[in-house]
């Protein structure tokens, strides 16, 4: 075998003597590689061998083929928005599916057809030609295929559940470079396993949604207030989960945005109505009095384009996550908020960074066993963020380290459920796409981590696509 410049240089005559479309970048290549290799965090960025940017389904069967053939190591990248770096490689190959961005609407089944290098602006657009809507992120330049793997929240999911819920089939490139689709009908093992841990078992190429009438504006925007007013809206959060209906949902938390920079406390509303109705139900917190409010009837297909400033593209980010059961006493929230003021606003200045209440009701995510399919993450609790900001490299243990410690104590007490273990009550207490792909299976996929090694064991017995939660194959022991 050549050099291994001279390996990528023949996937690159293959695909042109094919007369495939699909572009192969190489470090020589400029800006074009240099744009190649961007992501939505610096932290995550890696001088790739290879990128193929990959336009059909048979792009990618040729690459995993050639990849497996010359035992290639590689990554797949959808919208590059994660902070795992999973969707990065240091002298490998980069299957990028940013190409495939089609969007496809059957008005009549409600359903959308979404290629898997598509980030959720394109569905949300696209649906809203029909006066329809699926449940997707909150913030629109996410990928799609990532979000939808691991679960996917957003805005709708208190009143229709989690994409995963509404996730028809997909379309996948397994590591042998067979296409296969999975759905409830076929390979329903497959799909059991995709919906939730997917990027641990092939490439893929497309998913099919369940839509839902979406004729109507929303009510919805952020309202920032002054830290004293913390014990109020952690009162409000405690009474909004008691009287919402699952057409509402409240976002909340701490940061110190620019300009100012100083700390505040940050809201973001929403309600599937009215701006008179939604006015109505968040009263008690617009009468808090915010510094700003720019809550406003707004287009669905606009909603998840609000919190976009807040979690652009420059800098050093990492995700992490926890959970926490309300009511919530304010003093507990009172000494979180003072932990992590005191660290992003110490020597390192990390203002852009926020702590995030997510309040997105779950009564229809519990709707769904645990283990109906691998997504494990159910319960009778919301889930808790941290976004960490950041420009200088050497900080990338100290902030890892800082946001771990602070979200196990903000989970292990979870207000007044001190010293019980969120995972006692139903799921995992842990949402896999804001974990970090070193901690071990179970803490992801609870009892679920033992059927995914199975499954592995079946489709993808080499380990091909190793590159998120770690899921080895299961041997299976024969005793005579």
């Amino acid at each position: 075998m050549g050099s291994t410049s001279d390996v990528y240089a023949s996937l690159k005559e293959m695909f042109e003597s094919s007369g495939s479309k699909a572009q192969v970048i190489f470090p020589g290549d400029g800006e074009v590689y240099e744009q190649s290799i961007k992501r939505w965090s610096e932290h995550c960025e890696k001088r790739a061998s290879c990128v193929v940017k990959v336009t059909t389904p048979d792009d990618v069967t040729t690459t995993v083929k050639f990849i497996c053939e010359h035992k290639i190591p590689f990554v797949v990248k959808g919208g590059g928005h994660s902070t795992s770096g999973s969707a990065s490689i240091e002298d490998g190959l980069v299957i990028d599916l940013g190409l495939m961005r089609k969007v496809t609407v059957d008005e009549q089944e409600r359903t959308i057809n979404v290629e898997g290098g598509a980030i959720w602006e394109d569905v949300d657009v696209e649906a809203a030609k029909f006066g329809l809507a699926t449940v997707g992120g909150t913030v629109n330049h996410t990928g799609v295929g990532g979000l939808t793997l691991g679960g996917g929240y957003g805005f709708l999911t208190g009143k229709y559940g989690l994409t995963i819920d509404n996730l028809l089939s997909c379309n996948i490139i397994l590591a042998s470079g067979s296409q296969v689709v999975a759905s409830s009908t076929e390979n329903t093992d497959l799909f059991w396993a995709l919906r939730g841990a997917g990027q641990n078992f092939g490439v893929v190429t497309s998913f099919t949604f369940r839509a839902f009438p979406q004729p109507n504006p929303v009510y919805a925007g952020p309202l920032i207030f002054t830290p004293d007013k913390l014990p109020q809206i952690v009162a409000y959060a405690n009474k909004f989960h008691t009287q919402t209906d699952g057409n509402q949902a409240l976002l909340w938390g701490f940061s110190a945005p620019p300009p100012a920079n100083t700390p505040v406390v940050l809201t973001a509303l929403f309600h599937n109505g009215s701006e008179e109705e939604g006015k109505e139900f968040f009263a008690d917190l617009i009468a808090l009095g915010p510094v700003a409010n720019m809550a406003a009837p707004i287009p669905y297909e606009k909603l998840n384009s609000l919190m976009n400033p807040s979690v652009g593209f420059d800098g050093r980010k990492m995700f992490s996550g926890g959970a926490f059961k309300l009511p919530l006493d304010p003093g507990f929230v009172q000494n979180l908020y003072q932990e992590f003021v005191d660290f992003v606003l110490g020597k390192n200045r990390m203002n852009e960074s926020m702590m995030l209440f997510e309040t997105i009701p779950y009564k229809e995510v519990v709707k769904v066993g645990n283990g109906e399919m691998a997504f494990a993450n159910r319960g009778d609790y919301y889930n808790l963020a941290t976004l960490f900001k950041w420009f200088d490299p050497t900080l990338d243990t100290e902030v890892r380290d800082f946001a771990r410690t602070l979200l196990k104590k903000a989970s292990q007490s979870a207000g007044v459920v001190q010293d019980v273990d969120i995972r006692s009550v139903r799921g995992v207490g842990q949402y896999g796409n804001y974990s970090n792909t070193d901690v071990p299976a179970s803490e992801i996929y609870g009892s679920n981590a033992k059927k995914l090694e199975e499954l592995k064991k079946k489709w993808d017995p080499e380990n091909l696509f190793d590159r998120g939660t770690r899921l080895v194959p299961r041997q299976v022991v024969v005793v005579n």
